[in-house]
């Protein structure tokens, strides 16, 4: 089905022969990526400022489906994608599911991501977080476990971290990127869900949200972006052809 999916973008999903997209140099870890904090305050970039794609995701940290995403789904392409320079990715962390299921995990990792950010170390423990996300009702982002789990990146439990994490440092910071992805879906304070994702500014219609999930498919449809970035911009109204069956046939 996500092979048919991609047949509907009506893009190619083979890469040009012979074609080097290792020019300039890739990274050769997540720790040489260069990060920072976008202008709006809200969002987190990694990777080379001068990709030509750019693939924004809106995440929750508590939430099943994103982690379902970076663990075994597209992520990994993404920052395969993102360590050759041909991608960078931005992330926009909401906390929504602290509200639905009780409890402040969703708020705390994001609270302590953007203190690994200040550390230079964002996309090292995004990584590490997924990888340890508990139970989705489970509220297991505590201070001490988030701490905890800071010692699996190279340098970043200091007591400046430390500090950030136990104090709720960037609590603004989690409110407002929190209202920036409430303002992305189609009802008042109420987000798009996730993970969503944006490519080059035009949302994966929810049609085909099972490219998210499908590595492979995935990598495809960012080489085809890559290869035909004007195609791309016509799915921005996608809509999917109607099933023949509403009409009675």
């Amino acid at each position: 089905m996500l092979v048919i999916a991609m047949s509907v973008l009506g893009m190619s999903l083979v890469a040009g022969c012979g074609q080097s997209y290792g020019d300039p140099e890739s990274y050769d870890t997540l720790a040489q990526v260069p990060e920072k904090l976008a202008v709006s305050g809200t969002t987190i970039t990694v990777g080379d400022p001068t990709a030509e794609v750019t693939v924004h995701l809106y995440e929750d940290m508590r939430c099943p489906v994103c982690e379902e995403f970076e663990t075994t789904g597209g992520g990994q392409e993404l920052q395969n994608a993102v360590l050759r320079r041909e991608v960078k990715a931005e992330y926009t962390l909401a906390s929504f599911l602290d509200d639905r299921l009780g409890g402040s995990g969703s708020k705390k990792a994001a609270n302590a991501l953007r203190a690994a950010l200040a550390a230079d170390r964002f996309a090292e423990y995004h990584e590490v977080l997924y990888a340890n996300q508990p139970e989705e009702e489970d509220d297991g982002f505590t201070d001490a476990r988030l701490l905890e789990l800071a010692e699996q990146v190279d340098g970043l439990r200091t007591p400046a971290f430390e500090s950030a994490v136990k104090t709720m440092k960037y609590r603004s910071f989690v409110t407002d990127a929190e209202r920036a992805y409430e303002r992305v879906g189609t009802e008042p304070g109420k987000g798009p869900g996730t993970p969503t994702a944006e490519i080059n500014g035009v949302r994966v219609p929810e049609a085909l949200r099972g490219v998210l999930f499908d590595s492979k498919v995935f990598a495809k449809l960012l080489r085809a972006v890559q290869e035909n970035p004007g195609e791309w911009q016509t799915y921005k109204d996608y809509k999917p052809a109607p099933d023949p069956k509403d009409y009675g046939y």
